[in-house]
Parts: structure tokens; C-alpha cells; sequence
């Protein structure tokens, strides 16, 4: 994607199943398990650059001793910010300890950080200012070690609101509005009811305050605490948390809208928000990661016991998308094939926009990020041209020469390495004119590659969000090899609606489809659309969720796919550019053939999988109309 788009964070849940010793002794590292940890994390950087942060809790410390261990950064290179941070609390410490770090069990005991369960997150910051409070995991303490949580989450909710309030009615006054605070405290609400109830049911047969500790860490309901907490959220999440005495979890939205994905063995429980991080740290074949599934929790106990267990049913499936097209990393297998299969799908309407003239095109790719999907469309348009070579050969079939033959089969398509990233925007640059004209240098270009005012140039893209970049760069520095034409693709379809479930693109006015779609309706004297979608999300503004309806969908309904990419193009001309610019999009149709299991569409089709959905995208609307520039959740 060559926009900047905050999106899904990432989190790595790991739990020891065996003494620390054992690692130990089979690996030669006490801190085994703080090496994965960081592997796992540094793995999924991708998911977040906003922040980073790691808990650590040691489930058999004694009363008077530190038991949980925190380190968080916003800094920049946070993973790495974390881990020299941990680093140089275990070396202070050996420093003043040298000769008890040759006692495994001093160390088990003693040495921070060093615990059997283990909770890292990665944070890309969609709600909220990205202070260190911010960051995950977040705490919330308490002498009882069954009722201290840790938590951290790849989640967006659409009713905070009413999630918040409900903790008001209950009594509480949480210290925030957000929604990280209000899952932490609406969670400990639960998590402390039921350490009461299993109190009060140990004491009613005798037992003492002291007897009761260990027989309510043994005995806490985990999957009716998730059950609770999570019964009125609506919105995408994975939840991860520890509890203070050691039993942890990982719960997925019914809907299925955000991955994670886990592996047990007799070593090690794990949980990520990717596959191909747990098959690589763990060496591990495809067939061993398990997919997490749609409302369904992993819950690993003190005692090791490790169970998937359901908490709310699955509920209209609707994975997103985006992770197969952007956002995963491309090194998951189906991920990767996906992505090609994205590239030869569109490979049709880009012939069609360069008249099928593939001997005057250059084929390329920008950013690095779509460089599979370019390879899918390089398969097609090589597929295209052996058909255009065999129906030569047949054509002059009994009059052909051997030098003719090999010329005939030395026609391939045209591919080079356009463009190249060279630099990263700093935040020195703060008026917008010297920012404008610091992003027309973002990349740079391999000079010498189009035969000027001959060649059309395809360029292939993860998506065309805001299109911004596109005009005031990218687009300006490719006409500087003066092709005939510029084809820009993306391998997504065309982004209508805002997202709530976790992807930074909050406001339909960023979006250039809905621009486009917008000065359309203006050209065609249809202004009264707009005005009448306005009453009708107006007329539901306090509505409940469950009622709205996504009368935004009557906005796009005049006009075709090609209707508004071709006027998508039109916005993206300048005066100083001269070649023709044409714009390709993905089908939403094509999408599906080619990522099958992640149905997720809503910011393309408007088809939300939650009420909430609804909610937004109607705010979204009512705040475009009324020029207020806020994101509606």
C-alpha cells in the first residue's frame, strides 16, 4: 500500500509448559522463553509501530515477592526499545548477583521477566492518543493474584459507549474513555465477581481466608468470566490476557473479523496474530498451526491444562479481507497464493486498458508490498502472450524457419523495477507546502526503462485508499520517463465505507472513491442524492444499532465500478502530468474467487457482519454532510 494506513495490531501469547529449569537443561537458556517472545514479536513489527510492550508473570513466586513484570515503549523501534530495556534489568541484577546466576532455581526465583507465562503486543494506534498509558498489555492490580489481569488485544469496538455506560450502572468510574480501559475494567468487573462467588463457596464449607487463595486459583470459571465480559461488545477483537496467578487466555470475535492462530505441544502453548511466525520460530509444518475460531477461546490454566473452548457462536463469518490483501505478512503459503491469484484476476481489465498491446508496456509494481500480486498478473499477461504465440505459429504453420520460430518465442512482456522507496517522511517537516513538496521525492525512479511517448506503463498496487500520495508523488515522479500512458491497478476493489473493526480509514470524506462518487453525482444534477441520504441517516441517528440501516449504499447506486474509476482517474491529472492516467480496480466478485475463507468486505461492498457497523458508517455520513472532520466511532 503505497498510503500509510494504521491497521490491525498484533499480539504473542506464550506460555512454558515445563519448568524453567527444563529449558534449561534441554535448550541451555534460562531466558528461552523471553528469546521467543521477542521472535515472535519482532516477527509481526508489521502489525505495530506505534508502540510496543510485554508482561511476564511468574506463576509459583512467594507472598513479598515481585511476580509480574511490565515493560512498555512508544518510542520508536519499540520491540527493540522493550527488549533493551528487559536486557538491562536482567544485567543490573546479574551484576549484583554474579555468582547466584549459576543457580537455575535463584534465577527462576529472582531474575525479572524470567516467568512461564508471557504476553506481547504490538500496537498501532486507531483509538485514543498514542501515550505510553496507551500501550499494551494493561494492568489492573490487585493483592489477589487471581484477580490482578494483564491484557492486550488486536480490537475495535463500535459501542464503547455502551459498554462504558453499562460499567457506570454498575457503579464504576473508569479513568478513561476508551476502549482499551473500558474491556480492562469491564473484564475485571467479572473477574472479580467470580473470585467472590468461589470464595464464598469455599468458606461456606469451612474453609479459611488462606485455604481459599489456592482453591479459588484452581477453580475460577475462566469461560463464563469471558462470557460475560464480552456478551455486548460489538465490533473485531482478539483478547489476550494473563491472570495474576497464571492462567491466561486468547478469545476471538464471533464474527471472526480478527485472525490468531495457536500451537501446543508438550513444551509450549502459543497464540499470534499470524501463522507463518509460529511455523517458522517453532519450525513447525502448516498442518500444526490451528486457526483460532470464530468465538471461540484457548484458555491455558496454572496447572497446564490447555483447552479451546466456545464463548459466543459464530455469527455471519466475516474475516477481513484486508489481512490477505495488505496487512498479513506475505509469507503465510495460502496468504501468498492469494495474493498472486489477486494479480491474475485483474490481469484482464489492465489488457483491455492497454488495448492489448503488451509490446509497448512496461510492467511493474509499487510499493514492495504488492510485489506477489504483481507476479500473479505477470503469470496472466505471459499466459496471454504464449496463446498470442501459439496462434502465430499455427497461423504460419509449413512456412516457418527456425530464425522465425525463435523470434516468435522470444516475445515476452516487458517488466522492470520502477520505482524504489528511497526516503521516509520525518515530522520536521511541518507546513504542508514543504511537506507536499517532500513527498514528491518519496520515490525514486529507474530512469531509462520507457521508451518515451511509446510505452504504456501498468503499475500494480495493494489498494488506492485516499489517492493522495498517488497525485502529489507517485504519479508525478513515473511521468518523468514520459510513458504514454500510466495504468494504475490495485489489487483490492474500491474502498466506499469506513471501517470500525481495527483499520485506520474511519471518515468517508479521505476516501477517494467517495470523492469521486460525490463530484459524479454533482456532474449528473443528482445533488438531491445526497441531500436525501442525509435525512434518512439523520432521521436513525439515535436510533439503537440493531435499526440502522446503510442507506450510504444509495450514493454509489447510479453509477458503475468503471463509472467512478474512470472518474477516479480524472482527479488524479495534473497540469504538469502528460501521460493519460487510467485506473484499474479489483471486482469484488474476483476478490472472493481469489481469498475464498475471508468474506470480510464492509469497507467495499457496505455489507457490515455487526449492527455497529451500521451505527458508524450512518455517523460517518451525518459528519461528512455537516463538514465535521472526526472519525464516527
Amino acid at each position: 500500500m503505497s498510503e500509510q494506513i494504521k491497521h490491525e495490531c498484533g499480539i504473542a501469547l506464550l506460555r512454558l509448559l515445563k519448568p524453567i529449569n527444563y529449558y534449561y537443561e534441554k535448550y541451555g537458556s534460562w531466558d528461552w522463553g523471553i528469546k521467543k517472545l521477542y521472535l515472535l514479536m519482532e516477527k509481526q513489527h508489521n502489525r505495530g509501530q506505534d508502540g510496543a510492550g510485554v508482561v511476564s508473570v511468574k506463576i509459583n513466586s512467594l507472598p513479598g515477592k515481585e511476580y509480574l513484570f511490565r515493560e512498555r515503549s512508544n518510542k520508536r523501534e519499540p520491540i527493540i526499545k522493550v527488549f533493551e530495556a528487559i536486557n538491562e534489568n536482567i544485567q543490573n541484577l546479574k551484576n549484583e548477583e554474579k555468582s547466584n546466576f549459576a543457580n537455575i532455581d535463584w534465577i527462576t526465583e529472582n531474575v525479572p521477566f524470567v516467568g512461564e507465562v508471557m504476553l506481547g503486543h504490538l500496537r498501532y494506534g486507531t483509538f485514543g492518543k498514542n501515550n505510553i498509558e496507551n500501550v499494551h498489555p494493561v494492568l489492573r492490580r490487585n493483592n489477589w493474584k487471581s484477580k490482578t489481569l494483564a491484557i492486550a488485544g488486536n480490537f475495535n469496538l463500535t459501542n464503547v459507549d455502551e459498554v462504558f455506560d453499562k460499567l457506570v450502572y454498575l457503579g464504576q468510574h473508569p479513568r478513561d474513555y476508551n476502549d482499551t480501559v473500558t474491556i480492562l475494567e469491564n473484564m475485571g468487573h467479572f473477574l472479580d465477581d467470580e473470585n467472590e462467588k468461589v470464595f464464598r463457596n469455599f468458606r461456606a464449607i469451612g474453609k479459611t481466608k488462606s485455604e481459599c487463595t489456592p482453591l479459588i486459583q484452581a477453580n475460577l470459571d475462566l469461560s463464563n468470566i469471558l462470557f460475560r465480559s464480552c456478551k455486548r461488545w460489538d465490533g473485531g477483537y482478539v483478547i489476550t490476557g494473563i491472570l495474576g496467578h497464571g492462567d491466561s487466555f486468547a478469545m476471538r470475535d464471533p464474527w471472526g473479523i480478527r485472525p490468531a492462530y495457536y500451537f501446543v505441544n508438550d513444551e509450549v502453548a502459543v497464540v499470534t496474530s499470524e501463522r507463518p511466525v509460529i511455523q517458522t520460530i517453532f519450525n513447525q509444518p502448516i498442518e500444526n498451526i490451528q486457526e483460532l475460531m470464530p468465538g471461540n477461546a484457548i484458555i491455558i490454566r496454572k496447572n497446564g491444562e490447555v483447552k479451546i473452548t466456545q464463548i459466543r457462536e459464530e455469527n455471519n463469518i466475516a474475516a477481513c479481507s484486508f489481512e490477505r490483501i495488505y496487512f498479513s505478512r506475505g509469507s503465510d503459503a495460502q496468504i501468498y497464493a492469494e495474493r498472486k491469484k489477486l494479480g491474475e484476476l485483474i490481469t484482464p481489465s489492465v489488457l483491455k486498458n492497454i488495448d492489448y498491446d503488451i509490446d509497448n508496456t512496461v510492467f511493474s509494481f509499487i510499493p514492495n508490498t504488492a510485489e506477489s500480486a504483481f507476479y500473479g498478473m505477470l503469470r496472466a499477461v505471459e499466459d496471454y502472450n504464449k496463446n498470442l504465440q501459439a496462434n502465430e505459429i499455427i497461423r504460419q504453420n509449413g512456412s516457418l524457419t527456425v530464425d522465425k520460430i525463435v523470434e516468435i518465442i522470444a516475445h515476452r512482456p516487458r517488466i522492470e523495477k520502477i520505482a524504489i522507496k528511497d526516503i521516509k517522511l520525518r515530522t520536521f517537516i511541518t507546513q504542508d507546502k514543504d511537506r507536499d513538496d517532500l513527498v514528491k521525492h518519496v520515490y525514486d525512479i529507474t530512469y531509462g526503462t520507457i521508451r518515451p511517448e511509446i510505452d504504456n506503463l501498468v503499475v500494480i498496487d495493494d489498494s488506492i485508499v485516499r489517492g493522495t500520495t498517488l497525485k502529489q508523488s507517485i504519479i508525478k515522479i513515473l511521468d518523468r520517463l514520459h510513458p504514454k500512458s500510466i495504468v494504475i491497478c490495485s489489487s483490492s476493489p474500491q474502498i466506499r465505507y469506513p471501517d470500525c473493526y481495527g483499520i485506520d480509514m474511519a471518515k468517508l470524506q479521505d476516501f477517494i472513491a467517495f470523492k469521486a462518487t460525490i463530484e459524479l453525482l454533482k456532474d449528473n444534477k443528482q445533488e438531491d442524492i445526497i441531500h436525501e441520504v442525509y435525512k434518512k441517516c439523520k432521521l436513525q441517528e439515535n436510533l439503537p444499532k440493531e435499526e440502522i440501516i446503510n442507506h450510504v449504499k444509495d450514493i454509489y447506486a447510479p453509477f458503475t465500478d468503471e463509472d467512478i474509476s474512470n472518474k477516479i482517474a480524472q482527479m488524479l491529472e495534473s497540469p504538469e502530468v502528460k501521460a493519460k492516467i487510467k485506473v484499474v480496480y479489483q471486482t469484488v466478485e474476483d476478490l472472493h474467487i481469489a481469498c475464498p475463507h475471508n468474506k470480510g468486505d464492509w469497507y467495499f461492498t457496505g455489507n457490515y457482519p455487526t449492527p455497529g457497523g451500521n451505527k458508524v458508517v450512518n455517523k460517518s455520513f451525518i459528519n461528512f454532510y455537516e463538514g465535521i472532520n472526526k472519525r464516527a466511532y
